[in-house]
């Protein structure tokens, strides 16, 4: 495990017990990103840096009984804070670098992954990552329950025209790792982009 993915683990475990309580209210937004992605009944779908696993539950009601749910995060006392929560009754929880993930070529339908490119060591390739295990045709949703400049500000930043998350700088990282971006939104109260793996 190389030191930057050690950094990642060591940033979230010492926020693992209390992220919930930070973020209270962010619920539905999930729900509506995950309703963008267009699921059906029996689809599989993986969470992608799935966190304490608040995407799971709208994932689960997307798909059904009959779906495939998982969440995939790097960080143990992340997944373990999912359990206590007991959302890994809507999803398998796996301890995974959404960069190596355990899965068979093309095994889902799509990926949902809420904050995670900015937590990325080295994003293309990850991305492509995901996209091996997407089905041409499946999608991505990458989300944020706030925007670029709201996100920037909460941390004392300010956007740059650099930013990964910028739509400039993603949709060619996209398409170089298999994805065609399709919608971009970057708003105060979301960021969200959805983009479909080609064939």
């Amino acid at each position: 495990m190389t030191d930057d993915r050690i950094h990642v683990q060591d940033f979230f475990a010492v926020r693992a017990a209390d992220w919930d309580s930070r973020f209270p209210d962010d619920g539905p937004a999930y729900t509506a990103a995950v309703e963008t992605l267009g699921l059906g009944r029996g689809d599989a779908v993986l969470d992608a840096g799935c966190g304490t696993g608040r995407a799971l539950a709208a994932l689960r009601e997307a798909v059904g009984t009959g779906g495939t749910v998982l969440g995939a995060d790097l960080t143990p006392a992340m997944l373990e804070a999912a359990v206590r929560a007991g959302r890994d009754r809507s999803g398998a929880l796996l301890l995974a670098d959404a960069a190596r993930l355990p899965l068979r070529n093309c095994a889902l339908d799509a990926v949902f992954a809420a904050g995670l490119i900015s937590h990325l060591t080295r994003p293309g390739p990850a991305l492509l990552e995901l996209a091996r295990v997407v089905r041409p045709g499946g999608q991505l949703a990458l989300f944020h329950p706030v925007g670029r400049a709201a996100l920037a500000a909460r941390h004392g930043r300010t956007i740059t025209d650099d930013d990964l998350r910028a739509e400039p700088v993603l949709r060619p990282l996209l398409a170089g790792s298999g994805w065609h971006l399709e919608t971009y939104v970057d708003e105060d109260d979301r960021f969200l982009v959805r983009a479909v793996r080609a064939a």
